[in-house]
C-alpha cells in the first residue's frame, strides 16, 4: 500500500508551498522604491526658486533637492513596518536585498551605457546623463542607506524591547530621527563635492534641510504607518503580541 501511494505521488510534478505572508510583498516594495529613488534623484529640483529666505547661516528658501525627495522618506515608512512586524533580523535581510538591487541596477546601466549605440539611435548623450554611473555618487547613496536603514530598524526594535506594543509613535519618531540623520549625513559627506557643495555652511544647510524634509515627511505620514502596520499585524498569522 505504501509503495502505492509513493508511486501515486511521485506520478506529479513537485513545487514549494507558499507561506501566506506581507513580507515578500513589503520587501519587493521597499526594493522598488529603492531603485527608482536613484535614478529620480539624478534630477534637481528647486521649490520657490525666485525666493531667498534664511535663518542665519541656514537657507531656507529656495528649497533645493532632488528628483526622489518624495519617494525616499517611502523606504524609511516600509522600513518601519517591516521592523515593526518581523524584527531587526528579518529587516536586515530586506536591507541587504535593496543593498543588492541597486548595486545591481548600477552595474546594469553601467553596461548599457558602454554598450555601442546603433546608428539610429540618438540619446545616447541623454542615457548617459540620466543613468550614467558616478561612483563617488553611488557610494555616497549605498552607504548612507545602508548604515541609515539598519539604524532605524535596530532603534526601532530596541524601543519596542522596552515600550512592547504601547508608545508605537515613540518607536517610529524616534528611529527615524536616527536613522535619516545617519543617512543624510553620510550621504552629504561623501558625495558633497560632486553635488557642488564646497563650504562647510552650505554643507550643513544640506543635511539639515534634507534631515528635516524627511523627518517631517515621515511625522506628517505617520497616521498612514500607523494603520498599514495595524493592518498587517492583524493578517500575519505568525504575529504574537
Amino acid at each position: 500500500m505504501t509503495e502505492h501511494v509513493q508511486t501515486q505521488q511521485s506520478d506529479h510534478a513537485h513545487f514549494a508551498r507558499l507561506v501566506r505572508s506581507y513580507y515578500p510583498g513589503l520587501v519587493a516594495l521597499f526594493t522598488a522604491v529603492l531603485i527608482i529613488s536613484n535614478v529620480a534623484a539624478s534630477k534637481g529640483v528647486a521649490f520657490f526658486g525666485d525666493a531667498e529666505w534664511a535663518l542665519g547661516p541656514l537657507q531656507v528658501l529656495p528649497i533645493i533637492t532632488d528628483g526622489a525627495f518624495f519617494l525616499f522618506p517611502l523606504a524609511y515608512i516600509v522600513g518601519d513596518v517591516l521592523s515593526e512586524v518581523y524584527g531587526f533580523a528579518a529587516t536586515r535581510r530586506a536591507v541587504y536585498y535593496g543593498f543588492g538591487a541597486v548595486a545591481l541596477a548600477a552595474l546594469c546601466f553601467w553596461i548599457a551605457q558602454q554598450l555601442p549605440p546603433a546608428d539610429f539611435y540618438e540619446n545616447q548623450a541623454a542615457f548617459e546623463a540620466v543613468l550614467g554611473v558616478v561612483p563617488r555618487l553611488l557610494l555616497a547613496g549605498l552607504a548612507g542607506y545602508l548604515v541609515g536603514q539598519l539604524l532605524n530598524s535596530y532603534v526601532l526594535v530596541r524601543i519596542k524591547e522596552v515600550t512592547k506594543e504601547k508608545h508605537l509613535w515613540a518607536r517610529l519618531i524616534g528611529s527615524t530621527v536616527v536613522g535619516e540623520f545617519a543617512d543624510t549625513l553620510i550621504f552629504c559627506a561623501i558625495a558633497a563635492g560632486v553635488i557642488g557643495i564646497t563650504t562647510w555652511a552650505d554643507f550643513v544647510n544640506y543635511v539639515v534641510v534634507g534631515f528635516l524634509w524627511k523627518t517631517l515627511v515621515e511625522v506628517a505620514v505617520m497616521p498612514v504607518t500607523y494603520a498599514v502596520i495595524a493592518h498587517v499585524k492583524r493578517r500575519e498569522p505568525t504575529y504574537a503580541e
